[in-house]
Order: C-alpha cells, then structure tokens, then sequence
C-alpha cells in the first residue's frame, strides 16, 4: 500500500476541504487511508473514530434506499468502470436526522504506482430553492428494492448479507456484545386466513414499527415472511428479557385481531461467529421454544444445540430405524396381584442405533410427536410383536397378551383400526392376544371423530386400557362414555404414597372402589417395594407393574436367558386366565349389596 510522506500527510489532513483517500489493503478491501480535517468537522468526529468508521461499517450510515446503488457505484468506480458522482442520504451519526451528501471521486497517480482515489464530500442539506427542490424530488432517492422490503419499508435479506457483518464489526471494536435477535410473528398463516392478507401487512408493518421503537440503534430488517432480524448490543438479560416482553405486549394489543405476538430466537457473537452462522443459532434457538406458550424467547447454547442435532438425527434416520429393525420392543410383565403370576406384558419402544448406542423413549418419542410420525412407531410396534409371536412359541415361552399404546395423533393420521384388522389378518393371529392403551389425557380432551375411532375399536373385538390415569388431566365423565376394560393409575401415587399424611393411599382406595363398582378393573405403575405390593393387596387391586416384580427385557435377552437354564418368568395359562375372567364377570353381574 502506498504510504504518504510525513510532511505530505500533515499538509493534507490540515485541508478545510472534505476528502478522503482510499486505497486496497493486502486483502483487497477498500480503506480509508487519509481524511482531512475538513470531513472530519463536517462529520463532527475525531480522524481516528472517523477512519474507523469510513472502513467499518460506512454504508450502516446510509439510508437503506440509498444503500444499494451507493454499493454498486463504489464497485463499479473501485475497478474502474466508471466515475464516482452520487449523491444520498446519510447519518454522520446514529440518533442524527439523515443530511444530503453529495459525493465526487477520481483516481490520482501516486510516486510508486498505487490505485489512490479521492473522494470529495459536499452537505447540500443546506441547499435552498431549486436546488433543493430538485435533491428531494428528482427521481434520485427512489426505493432500491434489492436492498428494500416493500411492505415494512425495512431493509431485507440481501440487506443483512451485505451489510450486517459490517454492525457487528463496529459493535465488536468497541468492545460490545453484538447479538442477533430473530424475531417471528407467531401463528402469522393463521392471521392472515382469518383477518385477509392486508391486514397481515398491517401487522409486519406494527412489527417493524414496534422494532424500531424498541432497538432505535440496531440494524433491523424483515429477512422473510413472518420473520424479523435485529443485530444490536446485548447488555444484561433482565433488559433483554423486559424489552421484548414490552415489545410484545404492544404488538397483541395494537393489531387488528387477535394474535399470539412474537417468540425470538437470540444468538450472542463470539469471535468466530459471522451472521450467517448466528442466524442459523439463533433460528435454532427458536425452534427450542417449540409451542410453549410461556417462553417469549431462548438464546442458544451448545446444550440448544446438541438437542437440535439430535432431533435432527432422529428424524433424518427414523425411517431407516424402522427398515433395518433397529428400534425394539422390550417387555415388562404385567402382574396380577392376587396370584402373582404375570397377565400380560407391556411393549415398550427401545431405538438400539449403531451409531448412537441406546436411544431413549424420552428422546424420540417427543421428536416424532411433533413431527406427527409417532402412528408409524406404533404400527411398527405392533407388526414387530406379530413377527415375534412365532419365535416366543418356538422356545417355549407363554403366549399372553401384550398391551401396546398408542396416541390420539395416531388416528389423525391412519385408519388405525382398519390398519389393525389388516396386520392381524395377514399374520393369523388372535386379537385375544392385544390390549390397545390410551392415556387418560388424550381420551379426556378427544375429538368426536376420536371417539368413535375408539368406539370402533371395542366393536372389532379390541380390549381398551386407559393408562396414566390421575396423571393431572384426569376426568372422571370418561369413564361414563367408553366401555374401558382396565384403568392404569399413574405411578406417581405409589412414588408419593405417604405424602401429605398419606392422602395417596385414600385415594388410590377410592378409584379401585370406584373403578369395581363401574365393573374395570385396576392396574397401579411403579411398584418397587414389598410394602407397595401388600397396600395394592389390601385395597383390592388387580394388576400391578414395576420393577419389583420385572425390569422391561427384549425378546433376544430373554431367549438368552433361557439357554442359559434360567426359569421362565412365571405366567397365567390360558385356561388360567379364563378362569379368572369369568370370576370376574360373575361378580360384576352379582355386585355386592
């Protein structure tokens, strides 16, 4: 780079006139090398801060229609192409009124060869009559739509790629904390289809007003759609936090109708962060929030992280999972208290990945109940319990039944029953040998079309459990309306069985009493001890499950065990089991007075 003699300098940036000399450094990027004193009054900025500004973050200053025709002037004249003669609006600092300026610029030869270019800037703010009437009202400061979002009046995306390293810079070199804040209008497509598409706009355009109002010194533009990017300082989370719950009281109460307003995603700079990676964190932020309702916004984190790529690779492998049997059924006994003999089994999903060893239920069962892919899981449950049918006989291991649990997602998505009804046909196999188990939840908040999807599965000879009864969503008016043949109270009855004075125990008394008179039978989770098994005795439940009794194993680790002579795990017989039902029918027909 060429360097001006010492004397030359002192001469040059005393002139009152306002100039710049710019040059390419050794990474091609056009600096400012030299300002005169005169820029720096009309600026009103030291040489230093002024320098720093022109080579860091110049066109932040411009007015964002302004912005791209100033750009490609600059690197047209930059090559040569053409001469530099613009004139724009730009701030000479942040909280300024914008000023007219009229740049002049041309190459000068230096001693050793340089490209040196000077640029004279004029403020023709001040201009009077026709002057200015021509600067505000000739077609010069049309809207540059490239850099331009039409309905907010914001800059856009190509904005922020052009631009928004340039803030970051800026805020980076004073020590700040720069931050990229992605906001989204929540449930916009829904906005949109019940108040018409101008009301929508009406609602961007609150948006990017409330923006402005709540970050007057951040770069903010609308990147697409519903989606809205603020790059600012970060300073302490109580502020953040208190700014954007105020931005979006504002934005629910100023919109035409009815709104959720805005959930952010926040990703903080580090030295190695550019804005196309924070907008990836900071999206990926926001999809940590999810549809929590009570979460206005989340700033990511290498934890926020770790969770979106594993949801990623549940997704993205599922469908292999299923193809290559990957995900297994493991089986916990269902034990029938008064015998003490096991009644029928519980299939429970295990994802055994050769890459990730063990995947737990509550990684993936979430990730597919978003994705609303948790009906294929559970068919798949099924159809593999089919296939391990023939080897449970083969080695000698007693047939009963198997109880597997479904969602109500699963019936928005399938024809269940007929999808069942298919999958016993082709196997040949006794519906005697499944129990269909919905959790009290979903029944108590069914749809009519749910409803009746149950209903037709009683009527095609299914048996119906409803688990996770008592679990806090409990309503007692759906056990008037389905005929449910077991009810499985929720472990944490037992967990807490002496809390507050014992009231679980007169509670739990209370459903199995309740549940004989309407002729269901009990079934209680998470018996662990010998105190838990004698209580379910006394208060007359049917069925427990825990791992007192047994721990949930595969098929394979079971077979294992029995050629290594160990004893099969004592079960009902079918005969047994008869015997026990029409017990049972007998004293519901002949209740007690």
């Amino acid at each position: 780079m060429y360097t001006f003699p010492t004397e030359a300098r002192k001469v040059l940036e005393a002139m009152p006139v306002p100039l710049a000399y710019y040059q390419r450094d050794g990474e091609d990027r056009i600096v400012a090398t030299l300002v005169t004193d005169g820029l720096c009054r009309m600026m009103n900025a030291d040489r230093q801060t002024l320098t720093s500004l022109l080579n860091g973050s110049m066109f932040d200053r411009i007015h964002p229609d302004d912005v791209g025709r100033v750009a490609r002037i600059t690197g047209e004249f930059s090559k040569h192409l053409c001469g530099y003669d613009v004139i724009y609006r730009g701030k000479y600092n942040p909280d300024d009124d914008y000023h007219y300026i009229h740049s002049v610029g041309k190459f000068q030869p230096t001693p050793d060869g340089s490209d040196l270019a000077v640029i004279v800037y004029t403020d023709i703010s001040s201009a009077q009559g026709e002057g200015r009437f021509l600067v505000e009202n000739y077609e010069l400061f049309q809207k540059d739509h490239f850099y331009t979002d039409p309905v907010t009046g914001l800059p856009n995306g190509n904005y922020l790629h052009e631009f928004a390293d340039e803030r970051v810079n800026r805020l980076r070199d004073g020590n700040r904390q720069a931050a990229l804040f992605h906001f989204d209008v929540r449930g916009m497509r829904s906005y949109n289809a019940q108040y018409g598409y101008s009301k929508g706009d009406d609602l961007l355009r609150l948006v990017a007003d409330v923006l402005k109002d709540h970050f007057p010194d951040a770069m903010i533009a609308r990147a697409a759609e519903d989606h809205f990017i603020v790059i600012t300082e970060y300073t302490d989370s109580r502020d953040v936090t208190a700014t954007i719950e105020s931005a979006n009281a504002r934005i629910r109460s100023g919109a035409y109708g009815n709104t959720l307003g805005i959930q952010v995603g926040i990703c903080l700079y580090d030295a190695n962060t550019d804005t196309a990676k924070a907008m990836e964190r900071a999206r990926i932020a926001h999809r940590d929030i999810g549809h929590d309702l009570n979460r206005l916004f989340a700033v990511y984190t290498h934890e926020t992280d770790e969770r979106y790529w594993n949801q990623q690779y549940i997704l993205e492998t599922f469908e292999q999972a299923l193809q290559q049997e990957w995900i297994k059924i493991y089986y916990q006994a269902i034990m029938r208290v008064k015998t003490g003999r096991a009644a029928a089994l519980e299939a429970l999903a295990r994802w055994v990945d050769p890459v990730r060893g063990i995947i737990s239920p509550g990684e993936f069962i979430p990730v597919l109940e978003k994705y609303h892919l948790l009906y294929r899981l559970d068919l798949y449950m099924v159809e593999q319990f089919l296939k391990e049918l023939p080897l449970r006989a083969e080695v000698g291991l007693p047939i009963i039944p198997v109880s597997i649990n479904f969602s109500a997602q699963d019936f928005d998505h399938a024809d269940i029953v007929a999808s069942l009804n298919a999958l016993f046909q082709r196997h040949g196999v006794d519906k005697e040998n499944i129990i269909i188990e919905i959790t009290e939840q979903d029944v108590a908040t069914a749809t009519d079309r749910f409803k009746q999807q149950l209903h037709d599965l009683r009527n095609n000879g299914y048996r119906l459990w409803f688990d996770d009864f008592g679990s806090g969503y409990s309503s007692l008016n759906v056990l008037s309306q389905f005929d449910v043949d077991v009810l499985k109270i929720d472990l944490e009855f037992l967990r807490h069985l002496d809390d507050h004075n014992g009231a679980n125990r007169h509670i739990m008394r209370a459903i199995v009493e309740m549940a004989k008179k309407l002729g269901i039978r009990t079934l209680v989770e998470g018996m662990e001890t010998q105190a838990h098994l004698q209580f379910l005795r006394e208060i007359g439940c049917d069925f427990a499950q825990g791992f007192y009794y047994y721990k949930p194993e595969s098929l394979a680790s079971i077979i294992f065990k029995i050629r290594k002579g160990n004893a099969i795990l004592a079960c009902e017989s079918p005969q047994e089991r008869r015997q026990l039902r029409q017990e049972w029918n007998a004293a519901r027909s002949n209740p007690d007075p």
